[in-house]
Formats: structure tokens, C-alpha cells, sequence
């Protein structure tokens, strides 16, 4: 597999699409946890393959496949995540919630930008939908995550805090329209 600015890439060899096919996505999804548990040293989420079942059939599930394989994926929802503690949160009429977000390993090892994509993608995607605010749970040891999701304008709220496994997670926000006053010139 080779990153996606290599010689011979080409955009046609990249596309999103909403998931169809659990299994892959389960795939795809825990293959990216090991990963990055064995890169950070903290211990892989819990994912249970109904809950993956049930993403994929509601078209939660966004799916940036190339042409070797999947490369990356995110959830998108307007439930929060279980575990989400609301009240972290600056008020917002339509939030909504990315989630799962994985890229496959050999594309992490490779450098690719399959991750920023990825982001990319959520953020469009939950504008598209309406969203005024676009929220999500990161675990804080996964450094190059989080230095993403900085770099693309989310920010932290609230203390990071632990599960019962010690895996550590803070939740962070990212607006997605300018507030009134910014829209009118104000």
C-alpha cells in the first residue's frame, strides 16, 4: 500500500461512501484501536459488533475506501456517544457527534493523510446536515489525534477524566457556523 501522494496515485483512486458492510467496518475499526493501543500504551476500547451492526445500518457510518481496500472511517450521529458527559459542552441548537473515527494501520505507518480526510469529511458532512456544532470524545494519549483535531478547530472542554480500564478520554467541540452576530456584520 503506499500513501496517497505517491507517484502513480491519483484522486479517482479515493471515494466515500456510506457503509454497507459491518463486518469490514468492525474490521477496519479494531484493527485501528490495536494499533494505537500498542502505540500509546493505553488499553483498546471495548467495540461491540451489534453497536457497529446497528451504526452501519442507520447510514451513521462514512467509509473513505481507495482503491486497495478501506483506508479510513467515521461515525457520524446526532445521539451522543455512551459516556458523553453533556454538561462539558457550550450550548448548541443541532449538535453532532464524530465518533469511531479509524484509519486502517498500514496507512497510519505509511503517513498518509488518510486521517485528515477523514476529519475533513465529518466536518463538511455535519455542516451539510445542519449541524451548528460538531462534538466528540478523544482519548488524550493519542497525541497525533488530538494534534489533528486541534489543527482542524476543535478545542477542548472540560477536564479529561478515566474509565474503569484507566483509558483516559476528554471530550472536544468544534462550531460549525459563525454565531448571529458574526453572520449580520455585527
Amino acid at each position: 500500500m503506499h500513501p496517497p501522494d505517491a507517484p502513480g496515485t491519483e484522486p479517482c483512486d479515493w471515494s466515500w461512501e456510506t457503509a454497507a458492510d459491518p463486518d469490514e467496518v468492525h474490521a477496519l475499526l479494531t484493527a485501528c484501536d490495536a494499533h494505537q493501543a500498542t502505540a500509546s500504551g493505553t488499553p483498546a476500547p471495548r467495540r461491540r459488533p451489534e453497536t457497529t451492526r446497528w451504526l452501519v445500518e442507520s447510514g451513521s457510518v462514512h467509509l473513505l475506501r481507495h482503491t486497495t481496500g478501506p483506508a479510513g472511517m467515521f461515525t457520524l450521529t446526532a445521539r451522543p456517544p455512551s459516556g458523553t458527559d453533556e454538561s462539558v459542552f457550550p450550548p448548541a441548537e443541532h449538535p453532532l457527534y464524530l465518533s469511531r473515527l479509524a484509519v486502517a494501520p498500514a496507512w497510519l505507518a505509511g503517513g498518509a493523510l488518510v486521517g485528515l480526510r477523514c476529519v475533513r469529511q465529518a466536518v463538511e458532512t455535519a455542516a451539510g446536515l445542519g449541524g451548528d456544532t460538531l462534538r466528540a470524545q478523544v482519548n488524550p494519549d493519542l497525541r497525533d489525534t488530538c494534534s489533528l483535531l486541534d489543527l482542524l478547530g476543535f478545542t477542548p472542554c472540560g477536564p479529561a477524566s478515566a474509565d474503569e480500564t484507566g483509558r483516559r478520554h476528554a471530550h472536544l467541540h468544534r462550531p460549525l457556523t459563525a454565531p448571529a452576530a458574526d453572520r449580520r456584520g455585527d
